[in-house]
C-alpha cells in the first residue's frame, strides 16, 4: 500500500482522535446534534487542522530548531492555531451567519481543540515530511469529521427512537458513542 494512503488510512480510522485516542471530545459531543452542524464544524476543524499543520511544521522545523528553542513549540502552536480560528470565524460571519449562529461557542473552542494541537506535534514526533504532515493532518480532521457525522446520524435515529425513560439523553448518547468507539477498535489490524 502507498505510504500516503497508509498514513491517511491510519489518521481517519486505525488512530481516530475522537473514538480511538480520546481527544476533542467536548466538540463531539456538542455538536453531533444534527448532521449540518457536524458537517460545517468538520470542515471547519479541517480547514484549521492542514492549515495549522502547513503554518507550524516549517515553522518548527526552520525557525524553532535552528533557534534552540523548541520549547516554545507549544505557544507558537497555539497562537498559530488560534490565529487561523480567528480567520475561520471571521469568513462564517460573513458568509454563512447561520452556521456561525449555530456553531457558537465551539467555534471559538477549536482554538483549544486538542486533536488539532496534537495533529501539529504528532508530525513532528513522528518524524514526517511536509507532505506527509499534510496528508496526516487531512486524515485526522477526515477523521474527526466522520466521527461527527456517524454520532449525528445515530443522534439523529435516537430522537425518534422508543428509548426507555431511564436511558433518555446523556446515558443513550454516551453508550451510542461507546459503541462506536468500540467498533472503529475493528480497524486497528487494517495497516501493518
Amino acid at each position: 500500500m502507498n505510504g500516503l494512503l497508509k498514513i491517511f488510512l491510519s489518521a481517519m480510522l486505525i488512530e481516530n482522535a475522537v473514538l480511538m485516542r480520546f481527544l476533542a471530545l467536548c466538540p463531539f459531543i456538542g455538536m453531533s446534534t444534527d448532521v449540518k452542524k457536524s458537517t460545517g464544524m468538520g470542515v471547519a476543524v479541517l480547514f484549521v487542522t492542514v492549515l495549522a499543520t502547513a503554518v507550524t511544521y516549517p515553522l518548527y522545523r526552520f525557525v524553532l530548531v535552528p533557534l534552540h528553542l523548541e520549547f516554545l513549540q507549544i505557544l507558537t502552536f497555539i497562537l498559530v492555531i488560534a490565529s487561523l480560528v480567528q480567520l475561520v470565524e471571521f469568513y462564517l460571519k460573513k458568509s454563512a451567519p447561520a452556521l456561525y449562529g449555530a456553531m457558537g461557542v465551539y467555534l471559538a473552542l477549536i482554538t483549544t481543540n486538542c486533536a488539532i494541537l496534537a495533529v501539529t506535534f504528532d508530525v513532528i514526533t513522528k518524524g514526517y515530511t511536509f507532505v506527509e504532515s499534510l496528508v496526516y493532518a487531512v486524515g485526522t480532521a477526515a477523521g474527526f469529521l466522520l466521527a461527527l457525522l456517524l454520532l449525528a446520524g445515530i443522534r439523529e435515529k435516537i430522537a425518534v427512537a422508543p428509548v426507555p425513560k431511564f436511558l433518555r439523553g446523556a446515558p443513550i448518547l454516551f453508550i451510542s458513542a461507546a459503541l462506536l468507539s468500540m467498533s472503529f477498535g475493528g480497524f486497528s489490524g487494517l495497516i501493518k
